[in-house]
């Protein structure tokens, strides 16, 4: 039962639910009620992922199959607009980013400090648990983070994205001075070349798609380089993070990485690959995966809020709930990176 509310709430909210492969619909749904623990928050700003649109477009990402309606959406900030019973430390009308993942607190890996690799884990918008292109979300109150009032709602949203950046960082083991090549400018490979400038390292950004490097130097990039061409020089670098999801660009950063060089795979798309067994071998590489993120909110919100990441300038588009289809069409889009649905 709810215990405390900011007014009288209404009973019903405006959902855009994806109903089957390719196709969406808004529908009235009720708004839900925190239970203990829980808070309600009013979603203000909610960023769109590529696995929203692999799930509009394709119906399942692996073996996550979309085989009943299910609302997306998994970058979500709101307002917190009631409390559920037992919330002490959370307060009516603040401002939060939503972390979206909900571990078993007793399972193996959250004890282990890795709730991320629970597998039991409840994450939005991953079948069969709805996400939150809606109006109205209930979430417990532990995984709603504070965000001050310099960080705007868009951002606010988009510390999921940087959490993948802070992960990836993390998994590279970046120090200061590290050559490192990130594959992938869209906005999880700019946001992990703008974290890794920030660790110290020396940033070369590259993509199939030359105009999305127009901004690589704001994002951290000392060099950008066009996939499929050669770079301008043939340095070997100290770690490689794949943020493509391209089994060309996977091989392709392998191949450039010097001896105990950390290989880090974050995009998805290539299900499998053929690994050059004698040159991991031979340089002794180290090869990674990244899954989602654990304890990344609080550094994230504090690069947010003292302007060390631009997290607004990677909004490109904003959308209702009723445009949910353009938001997840819009990467397509020229000079796309970044669409937000603000119900």
């Amino acid at each position: 039962m709810s215990t405390q509310a900011t007014s009288a709430l209404p009973n019903s909210m405006t959902a855009s639910v994806l109903v089957r492969q390719g196709e969406l619909r808004t529908e009235q749904r009720p708004v839900p009620t925190p239970g203990p623990g829980d808070v309600l928050v009013r979603i203000t700003s909610v960023g769109v992922c590529g696995s929203d649109t692999h799930y509009f477009t394709e119906g399942r990402i692996g073996p996550y199959v979309v085989d009943a309606p299910l609302v997306l959406g998994h970058e979500p900030a709101g307002v917190i607009v009631a409390l559920g019973d037992g919330v002490k430390d959370r307060t009516l009308g603040q401002r939060v980013s939503l972390e979206p993942g909900i571990p078993d607190p007793r399972s193996k890996q959250t004890l282990a400090g890795c709730y991320n690799l629970d597998p039991g884990v409840r994450f939005f918008a991953t079948p069969p648990i709805d996400g939150v292109f809606s109006e109205y979300a209930v979430h417990p109150a532990a995984f709603c983070h504070p965000v001050p009032d310099s960080v705007s709602d868009d951002a606010a949203a988009l510390l999921e994205p940087l959490s993948v950046a802070l992960a990836a960082r993390a998994a590279g083991k970046i120090q200061i001075g590290d050559a490192v090549l990130v594959a992938g400018a869209g906005p999880i490979g700019l946001l992990i070349a703008n974290v890794a400038q920030l660790a110290g390292a020396i940033v070369t950004l590259t993509d199939v798609r030359a105009e999305r490097l127009t901004v690589a130097q704001k994002y951290g990039a000392a060099h950008t380089f066009t996939a499929g061409e050669p770079p301008p020089v043939e340095p070997e670098f100290d770690v490689f993070i794949d943020a493509s999801g391209s089994e060309r660009a996977i091989l392709g950063g392998l191949a450039r990485l010097a001896p105990r060089g950390h290989c880090v795979l974050v995009g998805m798309g290539a299900d499998t690959i053929s690994l050059p067994v004698p040159l991991v071998q031979g340089r002794e590489l180290v090869i990674t995966g990244t899954f989602r993120y654990a304890n990344t909110w609080p550094t994230a919100i504090a690069l947010a809020a003292s302007g060390q990441i631009d997290l607004d300038g990677l909004v490109t588009s904003t959308h209702g709930l009723d445009d949910v289809e353009a938001a997840l069409k819009a990467g397509t889009n020229p000079g796309a990176l970044k669409a937000v649905v603000r119900p």
